[in-house]
Parts: structure tokens; C-alpha cells; sequence
């Protein structure tokens, strides 16, 4: 079933404008506001046949329960996520070598967001979250992922070893990021298909995750840190994934 969220700010609108802008359901501007940034992007709107109308400042407060809206916000809907069987179907049909990112209950909406934004830039083909322990896509989720929510394919499974199983079935290497193991990243060939599995913010990979996992790497690390934030991590091993397919 489709939901709607709250998104504000104008580089969260512009964003969607940019690559979902039949999810608008209706935008709100500031009705004292009309300089070139609000005009330009209420141009757009209108130009779309986008729902838009002029609200108080009170009323977007509320609305976006009194975050930094800069004078615009908008409903937008989000159509229902794929299960398992979608996500098989679809990698079946892929014409490339398969990079999938698998994140393993990440609940802080924020690393949602900037992992999604990662795995955008990275050229992931799709995204596979957990529905249970998993952060909602919310509108932090939106504004952390830059816009990258709309471009990349995501999948939302009830099972995640499960799911695993599945696409091992269809030969995907999975290759978990742990940092009890001595396997460096930067020494598993990323170039076959593969899905790469983050853990948790703290708690990393939940044990029968790991278990299922057909290899585990960690991020080689100088300093005195023990661990990296969740997205950060998703970051260097993601694009250390698109450096080898690259060269």
C-alpha cells in the first residue's frame, strides 16, 4: 500500500521535481515569501500541473513539526516497496554483472539516507532493506539521500537470510562487512556479482546474517577508532566495488 511523507526545503523538492514529480500530491509555499528561488520553483510546479498553495508560516510549522522548511514543503506519495520475489525477478533479468547493497537493520533514518545516496553514486543496481528493525523511508530518509531515494530501486524483504539464499540461487557472491574477520575489502574481487551486506549502527551484522554470508571483510584501519559510521563504511566499499569494475 502507498503512504505519504512530508518533505520540505527546497533542494528536497527540487530533487523530487527532478526525478518523481508525479508523486506530488500537493506543495506548499509561504504566502509572504516571492523572491526568485520560490518563483522559479513554483514556475516548475505549475508548469507540471502540481497541486500548490500559499500557506501561513504557522501552517508549515506544523506540518513539518518545526524543522527548517525554508518556506516550502510538499506531500508526496510513496508507492509500496517490492518483496523477495520482485527483487529475484529483477536481478534475473539484468543484462550486467550484479552490485547490490543489502543493508542489515540500519535505524537511524540518516545513515538510511546518506547509505542510499552512496549506493546512487556508486552505481548500484538495486538496494535490499529488512522491513522489521529497519529505519521507515520517512522524509529524513528523502532529505539524507539527496534525492537518490527516487533513483535507485529498492526492495524491502521480511527474511533477509532468506532473501540471501535466494540470490546466492541466482550466483551472487555475498560478502559481508564484519570487522572480526582478516580479510580485507580490498582484497575480494568485487568484479563478479555481488551483493555487499551492511550491519547495524554498533551491533553490526545480526549472527544469522553473517552465517549467511559466503564471505566477510572488514575496512583495514589506521587510527585508534575501533569502528566507522555505518555510511561511511557503505561508502568506501561501495565505490571500492565500482573502482575495480571500473579499471
Amino acid at each position: 500500500m502507498s503512504k505519504t511523507i512530508v518533505i520540505f526545503g527546497f533542494h528536497a523538492i527540487q530533487a523530487q521535481l527532478n526525478s518523481a514529480p508525479e508523486g506530488f500530491v500537493r506543495v506548499l509555499t509561504l504566502d509572504n515569501r516571492n523572491d526568485k528561488r520560490v518563483n522559479q520553483i513554483t514556475a516548475q510546479l505549475n508548469q507540471l500541473d502540481i497541486n500548490t498553495v500559499k500557506s501561513s508560516k504557522q501552517q508549515l510549522d506544523k506540518l513539518t513539526k518545526n524543522q527548517t522548511h525554508q518556506g516550502v514543503a510538499a506531500e508526496i506519495l510513496l508507492p509500496a516497496l517490492p518483496n523477495q520475489n520482485e527483487l529475484i525477478s529483477f536481478v534475473s533479468r539484468l543484462d550486467k554483472i550484479p552490485l547490490i547493497l543489502i543493508l542489515d537493520s540500519i535505524q537511524d533514518p540518516r545513515n538510511l539516507g546518506a547509505c542510499l545516496r552512496s549506493a546512487n553514486a556508486a552505481g548500484v543496481d538495486c538496494v535490499v532493506i529488512n522491513k522489521d528493525g529497519s529505519a521507515p523511508i520517512n522524509a529524513l530518509v528523502h532529505k539524507t539521500s539527496a534525492g537518490a531515494l527516487n533513483q535507485l530501486k529498492i526492495f524491502q524483504v521480511t527474511n533477509l537470510a532468506r532473501t540471501i539464499k535466494a540470490l546466492q540461487q541466482e550466483n551472487i557472491w555475498v560478502v559481508g562487512l564484519d570487522g572480526s574477520t582478516e580479510t580485507s575489502i580490498y582484497q575480494i574481487d568485487l568484479t563478479t556479482p555481488t551483493a555487499l551486506i551492511m550491519g547495524a549502527e554498533g551491533t553490526g551484522l545480526r549472527s544469522l546474517t553473517k552465517q549467511s554470508c559466503d564471505q566477510l571483510a572488514l575496512i583495514p584501519m589506521q587510527g585508534n577508532i575501533e569502528s566507522l559510521n555505518v555510511s561511511v563504511a557503505t561508502g568506501i566499499s561501495l565505490f571500492e566495488a565500482s573502482r575495480q569494475r571500473l579499471g
